[in-house]
């Protein structure tokens, strides 16, 4: 299982920061730029999810609070487990789902089909393998972008060009990530659905 410390590596190769008695990069400094494009991989490619949430007799609200990482839900099936599912209209709205059933729910269950964010750390990844590489090159870009700032005024043993030489380099490597993030993005796959009269 790929972890937060593994894409960090590929990162510091990436980056040509393998020398650890003199990293350019601090750990916490590389793993905030794996967590930018880790976010930015989320939002066009997010986790699809599907949670199960108990109704409350005679309320159509329910709390999204326990879906970690929550992006935004597709669709809700109540009552559920029947042939045809039977997709009901619902609202979002500051954290509570309100459906629009004709009558209020009696307490069972709900079935809710939603996005979310990727996890990446310690114990693992969400993210299927092909796109590891992808959050890696994009952090890659954001640090070196980093740095390329950092640099400006600076006396650099690699002369006045090298604050211009990584910008140029992150510019290209994050125009890369953002043509591939727009190539995977889930908004460009098709995907059947169905429309449902809302109550």
């Amino acid at each position: 299982m790929t972890t937060l410390a593994d894409i960090r590596g590929r990162v510091r190769t990436d980056l040509h920061d393998t020398d650890s008695g003199a990293y350019r990069w601090s750990n916490d400094d590389l793993d905030r730029h794996i967590a930018r494009a880790l976010d930015d991989v989320s939002r066009a490619i997010p986790l699809e999810q599907v949670g199960t949430v108990a109704t409350t007799p005679g309320s159509r609200d329910l709390s999204l609070a326990a879906l970690t990482g929550l992006i935004e839900v597709e669709a809700v099936e109540y009552p559920v487990d029947e042939f045809p599912p039977a997709y009901t209209g619902f609202s979002v709205w500051d954290g509570t789902l309100s459906l629009h059933t004709p009558t209020a729910p009696d307490g069972s269950d709900a079935r809710l089909y939603y996005t979310a964010r990727h996890v990446l750390d310690a114990d693992g990844t969400t993210l299927p393998a092909h796109f590891e590489d992808l959050v890696a090159a994009g952090a890659g870009a954001y640090a070196a972008l980093e740095w390329s700032s950092f640099t400006i005024d600076r006396l650099n043993t690699g002369g006045d060009e090298v604050a211009r030489q990584y910008e140029s380099w992150a510019r290209a490597r994050l125009t890369a990530f953002e043509q591939l993030l727009k190539h995977h993005a889930r908004r460009n796959t098709v995907r059947p659905r169905r429309f449902y009269v809302p109550a």
